[in-house]
């Protein structure tokens, strides 16, 4: 036991330096930024890219220069001023958040420690601090001095210190609503998204290793593999008691096992006929105790008290979270699994090319467009016909090589090639081939003249809730098969749904999915504001339980016509999404089943969620919303649709919206050569 105690000690020493030296990066940088203020020239950098979709726009948006205004000066502190200053700045720093309506969410710890993460800057009276309509990757916090905010060239109000500017750019490059312009002198605090993101992401990963490492230390957790370790340490909750405070009491009833995380306790038991207690042990940083009580056990058979001056830290796990998660949490349906779509074997997948012999010697050229059937943030998606074939048409969808390369997509382009490519699934739209030239990127996928599923729930209001559950076993059954294979799809909404000939839905548009490792999380800001999940907010880290919380606001959606989650703009629209599900009022046409149903998917908690658990996927199958419905009969496709497109022919595009031709300049050559292997 002390050997494994002193490795958890070098672990957590060896973090916390990692977390040092980040700190300190991020320190050498605003001096870099000093120095080049003197001489009026301001790094202009490449922040993280955007991923982020407003409803009717499918494209990623763009990147910006980070959003340091000419007219600002960093200022040194001398040596001897140093801690004060810092003190009143921490102090004014975790104040200004706690008081305003989004970041008081955040978990800003490393913040409120003061790592480096925020640097001082001034700006004279007259200057200003954000523009309108620029692109930022700055919050700023103000200390001294006030600011007058303006949109549109009309006064809106005026800020005085202690208020948080600018506050959504510390989620992704976001256009600016207003100006803010220094009315006096003012001094704030900047804090950079990029290196804000960087250390929540190493603060993250940390506490998770940290957790599981515990984990492993407990006997009936030791042989749990990794990714239900992992899920566990998701789930765990810190508390804190005052030194003296009972954790646990003798003979009292209790259903939560405790980690020590912090501190030490001391064990007790009460001996018969007297008011006196036994000391037994002293229990200390990673000792647990109350493990009786998962397993039902719920009489407690000894008093644990903390006993240290500076308090106890405990990490928590009550029984009904524990049995949620722990059975058969590590079973993943296998039905689209075979041999060659394990993960072991996924690399060696067949390639579209080979899955596609009969496209092999398709040429672009071949190919006769005939209609727009979208358009979107990177480009169009044109019907087209194969040169002499009238008989089938296909979805060519058309990416400016340039206006990825701008946006930092290259990455997300690839991926989403290649998740497309070795996909195998009748409810996810087909890629056949892709091609390139000197200025675009091209993918021939099947066509489904069926239209958007947008646009047949606009034109209809809402859907009963037998259509609703029709579509929603599509989206799931895609689930299904994407999640087998680790892959997230994030961006789950009508307008990604595809109606084929036969009104079966497919879902489109891979741009944002990803492959996770098992028990792995991804910390890239992307979706759809009112489809995005409140960890994706928050920025703990996501991962398919994502998928889940998008799946119960589709149904909302579907059923009502809007979103549960919906405001006048981005930041409105998360900060009603923090209040959680509980918080939205329900019509009555929504019935108490399809109401529960929505509940499970979207809670707060991504463990708790419906289909993230130890059931898995075939939970929310067996759900009272789905009694009766036929999953065998939607899998080979006997079932009849709730609602049949008219489709006439393979060039029908009745039911797409009509698009007006390409205007915009041809893009520039790109010459990158980052697209080589597409």
């Amino acid at each position: 036991m002390g050997t494994l105690r002193e490795l958890q000690e070098l672990l957590r020493v060896k973090d916390e330096k990692i977390v040092e030296l980040e700190a300190l990066l991020c320190r050498r940088d605003a001096e870099i930024q000093e120095l080049r203020s003197h001489l009026d020239k301001f790094l202009q950098c490449a922040s993280l890219k955007l991923a982020f979709e407003p409803r009717r726009n499918p494209g990623p948006g763009s990147k910006g220069p980070r959003d340091f205004p000419r007219s600002h000066r960093f200022k040194s502190l001398p040596r001897c001023q140093l801690s004060n200053k810092r003190d009143r700045s921490r102090e004014l720093i975790k104040a200004a958040i706690l008081a305003n309506d989004f970041m008081k969410n955040l978990e800003l710890t490393q913040i409120r420690r003061d790592r480096g993460l925020h640097v001082s800057c001034s700006f004279s009276a007259g200057s200003t601090i954000i523009r309108e309509g620029d692109v930022g990757s700055i919050v700023y916090v103000m200390e001294e001095g006030k600011v007058e905010v303006s949109r549109d060239g009309k006064y809106l109000s005026t800020l005085a210190p202690g208020k948080v500017l600018g506050e959504l750019a510390i989620l992704y490059n976001c256009k600016r609503t207003a100006t803010i312009t220094a009315a006096t002198d003012c001094q704030l605090w900047a804090i950079d998204r990029q290196c804000f993101q960087t250390i929540m992401m190493r603060t993250g990963l940390s506490r998770q290793a940290e957790y599981t490492d515990f984990l492993k230390s407990v006997p009936i957790f030791k042989n749990l593999p990794e990714e239900t370790l992992i899920k566990i340490s998701d789930v765990l909750e810190e508390t804190f008691y005052n030194n003296g405070d009972y954790i646990i009491r003798q003979g009292a009833r209790g259903d939560t096992f405790f980690i020590i995380s912090r501190g030490q306790v001391r064990v007790t038991i009460k001996q018969p006929d007297t008011p006196e207690e036994k000391y037994i042990r002293t229990l200390s940083k990673g000792d647990f105790f109350g493990e009786k009580a998962l397993q039902g056990d719920d009489l407690r058979t000894a008093n644990i008290i903390a006993d240290d001056p500076e308090g106890v830290s405990c990490l928590v796990i009550d029984r009904e979270t524990f049995n949620q998660l722990i059975s058969s949490l590590d079973e993943i349906r296998t039905r689209y699994k075979d041999s060659s779509s394990s993960v072991e074997g996924w690399e060696n997948r067949a390639t579209i090319p080979e899955l596609n012999e009969e496209f092999r010697d398709l040429r672009l050229q071949d190919l006769r467009p005939l209609a727009t059937l979208g358009v979107g943030g990177f480009g169009r998606v044109e019907l087209v016909q194969i040169a002499g074939d009238s008989s089938r048409s296909f979805a060519l969808k058309q990416m400016k090589k340039a206006q990825i390369v701008e946006t930092r997509q290259q990455q997300h382009i690839m991926s989403e090639k290649r998740i497309m490519g070795e996909a195998d699934c009748d409810f996810v739209v087909k890629l056949f081939k892709t091609f390139k030239d000197r200025k675009y990127l091209y993918m021939l996928m099947e066509a489904c003249l069926g239209g958007e599923l947008w646009t047949v729930l606009r034109d209809k209001g809402h859907f009963d809730d037998g259509t609703t559950r029709f579509y929603t076993a599509c989206v799931v059954e895609a689930f299904d098969y994407l999640h087998s294979r680790n892959i997230i799809y994030r961006d789950l909404k009508p307008e990604n749904l595809l109606l084929d000939s036969q009104g079966y839905v497919k879902l489109v548009d891979f741009g944002f999915a990803k492959r996770l490792d098992h028990g792995r999380k991804t910390w890239t800001f992307c979706g759809t504001p009112e489809y995005v999940a409140p960890e994706v907010i928050l920025n703990k880290g996501h991962d398919i339980s994502a998928d889940y919380w998008s799946l119960g606001v589709l149904m909302f959606e579907l059923l009502t016509g809007t979103p549960p989650f919906t405001g006048g703009d981005p930041m409105k629209t998360y900060n009603i999404i923090l209040k959680g599900i509980d918080a939205i009022e329900f019509p009555r046409s929504i019935t108490r089943n399809a109401t529960a149903l929505i509940k499970k998917l979207c809670r707060d908690n991504p463990a708790e969620r419906l289909g993230y658990q130890k059931g898995g996927i075939s939970e929310i199958q067996k759900h009272k919303w789905f009694d009766g419905f036929n999953w065998e009969g939607l899998r080979a496709r006997t079932l009849e649709p709730p609602i049949m497109p008219r489709v006439q022919n393979a060039t029908d595009t009745t039911n797409f919206d009509e698009y007006p031709p390409d205007s915009d300049p041809p893009p520039p050559d790109d010459i990158s050569g980052w697209d080589n292997d597409f």
